[in-house]
């Protein structure tokens, strides 16, 4: 066969054509998208052009969905639009499947008679609207299917609360870290993704219940949680917001310095300046004595009035940028609170008093790694009644990572702060940069 005489049918969208790529580059992807962006369409073609460019005989992929006759309904039509105007393409019917002109074969199938799919092999499946696919479909019958060929594996849909799809995701964040070219994992909000217009979208946010547009539309996994910290819509509209340096001019600078070292975490620096928070600087494998000379260079052009030290991992960091004459505050996570009957510790306390921040005003840049820090954490309260948050060795477990962008701008919350500095230079924020 002539592979450069066969053309797809397709013409990706901007987000489309963003996915792809990852999807080309990585043998297990997971894919959170909102309603209507299209991801359907996405696998559909990936699929088909994993199909006609394999080599090996008798290739095997599979589309499945939760059920056949919604299989057949969101898949099926797809699969014969787009094999439609290729050559030699033969179409069963009966059986959901198509032949393509290199003899590999796509069948459409439907989760709930997974034991149909037992015995053979697969060079791809891509699994939709997993949230509603039981988990052991994939481990006892999927999964053995792409050994003899080593195939891939898609999983994707929208949330619908912390459910098996939810802790897939969490899974594949941390074996991203572990293994960046075998597992990638997106998420794709309508606020971000560009496929559904601002002034739509507004009416959708009126017209559809709070948890459903979340959970939907922002592909908030803890929309139907009553124990988030932060709600997605609380960060979505401080991303929203904006202050000309006018309008902060007289509100105290203050920077968030939350060093990781080595390993997984990233080592962060957030200054903000009243209500107004700027872009951070993020780096990655960072040892302390270059991210002190980092935040030095720093203070020196923001000029802060006050800098605050996460001290789990920060007393390098702490040590050097006193030698070099920066007065700067070491912060105990674990310490006392300023507020010892509203808060079991100083994490509660810096994260409630971000919350309460947020709540009056505050803005943030929009970056979708801040987003996700702040919205996953959750709390409960004491015996004694005091606010407490999720342990981060737990949220880690279950996210993945440590919200390390979220802990840098809490740490501006560490204290109270008055303005030194109020007829300084106006400050034009941090480029954002990750190293």
């Amino acid at each position: 066969m002539n592979k450069s005489a066969v053309v797809i049918p397709y013409s990706p969208r901007p987000v489309q054509a963003q996915i792809h790529p990852q999807l080309e580059s990585h043998r297990f992807c997971v894919l959170v998208t909102h309603r209507q962006l299209g991801k359907t369409v996405c696998a559909v073609n990936h699929l088909l052009k994993k199909a006609l460019q394999n080599p090996l005989p008798h290739a095997r992929y599979f589309y499945i969905a939760p059920f056949l006759k919604q299989a057949k309904m969101i898949a099926w039509d797809y699969v014969k639009r787009y094999t439609a105007p290729l050559p030699d393409v033969t179409v069963n019917e009966s059986e959901l499947a198509v032949c393509l002109p290199n003899g590999a074969r796509i069948w459409v199938c439907g989760a709930d008679n997974p034991d149909a799919l037992r015995g053979t092999y697969a060079d791809g499946v891509v699994l939709d609207e997993y949230a509603q696919i039981k988990p052991d479909v994939f481990t006892e019958i999927i999964r053995p299917m792409l050994l003899s060929r080593e195939g891939w594996a898609v999983f994707m849909g929208t949330p619908k609360g912390q459910n098996a799809f939810f802790e897939l995701f969490n899974r594949a964040q941390k074996s991203a870290l572990a293994e960046p070219a075998v597992w990638w994992t997106g998420v794709f909000r309508a606020d971000e993704s560009g496929v559904i217009s601002p002034a739509e979208l507004a009416r959708l946010k009126d017209e559809t219940p709070d948890t459903i547009f979340r959970q939907e539309y922002l592909c908030d996994f803890t929309a139907s949680a009553e124990n988030v910290l932060i709600p997605i819509d609380s960060v979505l509209s401080a991303c929203s917001r904006s202050y000309s340096p006018a309008e902060v001019r007289f509100a105290p600078k203050i920077m968030g310095i939350d060093p990781a070292r080595f390993g997984d975490d990233r080592s962060v620096i957030f200054c903000r300046q009243g209500l107004q928070a700027f872009a951070p600087l993020v780096f990655r494998r960072l040892d302390n004595m270059t991210l002190a000379d980092r935040a030095a260079r720093q203070i020196n052009i923001f000029r802060p009035d006050g800098v605050f030290v996460d001290a789990g991992c920060g007393g390098g960091v702490i040590d050097r940028l006193r030698q070099l004459g920066f007065c700067v505050t070491e912060v105990p996570f674990g310490g006392a609170s300023l507020y010892p009957e509203q808060y079991a510790n100083k994490r509660a306390e810096m994260w409630g008093e971000m919350r309460d921040w947020l709540k009056a005003g505050g803005a943030l840049p929009p970056l979708p790694e801040l987003k996700a820090d702040l919205c996953q954490v959750c709390y409960d309260y004491d015996a004694a009644g005091r606010m407490r948050l999720e342990p981060k060795e737990k949220l880690k477990e279950r996210c993945g990572q440590s919200p390390d962008l979220a802990d840098a701008l809490a740490l501006t919350f560490a204290a109270p702060v008055r303005p030194r500095n109020s007829g300084t230079k106006e400050f034009a924020g941090c480029e954002y940069d990750v190293i």
